[in-house]
Parts: C-alpha cells; sequence; structure tokens
C-alpha cells in the first residue's frame, strides 16, 4: 500500500484517539453526576464542559463546510467521532449539531453560528417514527396541518406551531427547522428566544423538549433549499442512530468482557462458564455487524450522496441491524452483569438506555424493516439490488 493510500486511515485513527480521549475523560466523571442529578431533580443531561473542549477541537462540526463555518472534513470522519460520542455516552448534541444542524444551515446558505445545534421537522422528530414521517409528509402535500404554519408577512415570515420531541432543543444556538410553504421547502433558523421550551427527555435522560414557536423572523433567518432535502435530513438522523449504536455496543461488550473476566463465581470467573461464553460471542458477532453495516452505509452515502438509491438502501438496512443489535446488546449485557448493571451509577446503565432509546429514535426497527421489504418487493431480483449491479449498467438475464 502506498503512503497516499494509508493517509486517509491514518488521519481517522487520529481523529478516533483524540475523540476517544476528550470522550473518555468526561465518562469517568457520569457516575457521580448522575447520583448528583438524581439528589438534586437536575438532570438536564447536558455537559458544558465537555462541549466546550469538542469546539475547542473543531469537531462538533466536522463534515459541514469550511466555507460556511464549519471544521470540513468528511462524512467518515464524522462517522468516527459519532461512534465514540455513542460509545462514552457523551451527553452533548454531537449528532444534532454536526449532521443535522450544521448541516442543514450550510445547504441553506444560513450562517452556521458556534454553540450546539439541532434540526427539527417531521422527518426528524426523535420520537416520529417512519410511517408517521410518511403520513405527515402526505397529509402536508394534500393540503393538512403539519406540524409549523409558515406565512408570509410583510417583514419577513410568521412561524406558528408546535415541534415534538426536539433533540437537545433546550440548549441549541439555533433549531433548524424544515418546513414547507406552498410548493417551496424552507430551511428556517429559530434562535433560543424564539421557542418556549417544554421540557422532556427519552429513557436515556437526554432532551427531548417539546418547543412551541410564534414568532415573526426576517429573511436572513429563511432560505429556501432544495427538493429532496427532507428526505436527505432524514436518512442523516437514521444514519446518526446507527453510529452511535455501533459505539454504545462495542462499550456494553467491552464493559461485559470485563466483569465476564473480573467477577468471580463457585470459585472462577464467569469467563470460565461455557453459557458466559456463548452470550459474550453472540454479543461480539452482533456489535461487528452492526458495525459492519455502519460502515457500508457511510461508505456507500460518501460515495454518492444521501439522494442516491444505494444509500437509502444501506441506511435503512444498517437501522434494522442496529436496532436489532441494540436490543441483543443491552439484554445480554445486562444478564451477564446481573443486577450490578441495573444501578444508575454503573456505566452499563448509561450505555444500555441509550441502546434502548437510540434504535427506537429516527424510525424503529419494524418500520424501517417494512419500509425496507415494500423497497425490495417493487425493485424486481434482489441480487442485482444488492450488488448496485444494475446502477453500474451490469444487468444480468
Amino acid at each position: 500500500m502506498t503512503q497516499s493510500a494509508a493517509e486517509p486511515d491514518v488521519e481517522l485513527t487520529l481523529l478516533a484517539d483524540t475523540c476517544d480521549a476528550l470522550f473518555s475523560g468526561q465518562a469517568r466523571d457520569q457516575a457521580s453526576d448522575y447520583a448528583a442529578s438524581q439528589a438534586t431533580g437536575r438532570a438536564d443531561g447536558w455537559d458544558e464542559r465537555l462541549w466546550a473542549a469538542l469546539e475547542q477541537a473543531g469537531i462538533p462540526l466536522i463534515s459541514v463546510p469550511e466555507a460556511a463555518g464549519g471544521s470540513g472534513g468528511t462524512l467518515q470522519q464524522a462517522a468516527v467521532a459519532l461512534i465514540s460520542a455513542g460509545e462514552h455516552a457523551a451527553r452533548v448534541p454531537a449528532a444534532e449539531t454536526m449532521l443535522l444542524g450544521g448541516w442543514l444551515l450550510a445547504e441553506a446558505g444560513l450562517p452556521v453560528p458556534a454553540g450546539p445545534l439541532t434540526a427539527a421537522g417531521p422527518l426528524t422528530a426523535a420520537g416520529a417514527t417512519a410511517a408517521q414521517a410518511a403520513r405527515g409528509t402526505a397529509a402536508r402535500r394534500a393540503g393538512g396541518a403539519g406540524p409549523l404554519s409558515v406565512n408570509r408577512v410583510p417583514d419577513g415570515w410568521l412561524v406558528q406551531g408546535r415541534l415534538p420531541r426536539v433533540g437537545w432543543g433546550r440548549v441549541a444556538q439555533r433549531v433548524v427547522v424544515l418546513a414547507e410553504s406552498g410548493a417551496a421547502e424552507l430551511a428556517i433558523a429559530l434562535r433560543p428566544g424564539d421557542v418556549t421550551v417544554t421540557p422532556g427527555g427519552n429513557v436515556a435522560g437526554e432532551p427531548r423538549d417539546d418547543l412551541t414557536v410564534d414568532v415573526a423572523v426576517d429573511d436572513a433567518a429563511v432560505a429556501e433549499v432544495a427538493a429532496g432535502t427532507g428526505a436527505a435530513l432524514r436518512l442523516r438522523a437514521a444514519l446518526a442512530r446507527v453510529l452511535l449504536i455501533a459505539g454504545a455496543m462495542r462499550r456494553a461488550l467491552d464493559l461485559t468482557v470485563r466483569y465476564a473476566g473480573e467477577r468471580q463465581q463457585f470459585g472462577r470467573s464467569l469467563s470460565n462458564f461455557q453459557a458466559v461464553q456463548q452470550q459474550v460471542a453472540e454479543l461480539a458477532a452482533e456489535t461487528a455487524a452492526v458495525r459492519a453495516a455502519a460502515d457500508a452505509a457511510v461508505a456507500r452515502c460518501a460515495a454518492e450522496g444521501f439522494a442516491g438509491p444505494g444509500a437509502w438502501l444501506a441506511v435503512a438496512a444498517a437501522k434494522v441491524q442496529a436496532a436489532r443489535g441494540a436490543t441483543l446488546a443491552a439484554r445480554t449485557a445486562h444478564q451477564v452483569h446481573g443486577a450490578i448493571g441495573f444501578t444508575g451509577e454503573h456505566q452499563l446503565h448509561l450505555t444500555t438506555t441509550r441502546l434502548w432509546a437510540w434504535r427506537d429514535e429516527a424510525g424503529s426497527q419494524a418500520e424501517w424493516a417494512a419500509e425496507l421489504g415494500r423497497h425490495v418487493l417493487a425493485a424486481g431480483p434482489l441480487w442485482p439490488l444488492i450488488t448496485g449491479a444494475e446502477r453500474h449498467g451490469e444487468r444480468h438475464g
């Protein structure tokens, strides 16, 4: 292998080391922080110190073009950062800033500010299923009411409505809303003062807030985006969950292997029992499968963009695999750990609650599987669909 061919791998390795160093530092404090938050009633899921360190390193805006105010870089580099964030249960909106809010601002040609960002709309709601998203889109196109009403007024745009379960809405410096006004698809950059926050959260305690909007914004905060931006944003939201799950499963596996080797039962470690060995092997295999699916989806999306048919197929398959893997990983890890794994102070608790939350966000396993099945049935022969032969003009009889 030539040096030039090896350079991207070296860069990804260095980035992974940097992210792991930053995220692991905050992970050591999470157990005590969790106990303190339970005692005081404050559990906003937000690590401001970690976010400051990440911003100093330029990590939150990886893959957002430098010309738009981001850090530049590739989708593969963003994936490395998000896998590390998932592995260390990072209490920051890395995925929302990197793959969603930052990207959408850049795509719309709107300024990308410093600080946490997030995106909202019918296709990205953390609690919305794929089927609900599809029904919402159809209703709007048929003249029904969407989550927001966006109307032209003399001084700009009047934005009114409610955005449910917006990831990290309470800390975001911009909530970038994708909405429709007539035949146009608009990106609207809302500031903190433009929304009223009703706090909420997922099972892991990450902010999933309901936002109420009733504000007039000027033209500088609104931009029309290209057709298909909503579909791309939905895929980005799903891919973000896949990457986070891949990292969290790796942590669940590491914790399980370590505990099985340390815990003594009947005079020997748990790892010496064949039943435990089988469970750990199954967890390792599923972790590898999810990581492979995540890597394949990232590679396909990087190669052809999120609008390509191969990208949709790769992300849909990865989301199904990741949701299935998350369920298995959480179950197996808790079976091996026993009761201690359920305690709020244990690292496994922080990991598995995120697995349970992320598997259903941006579309559940069942809904993506149903979409995938319909797509496969409509596509005809299965082998060209899997291999991409038709995309490369390699039709076979």
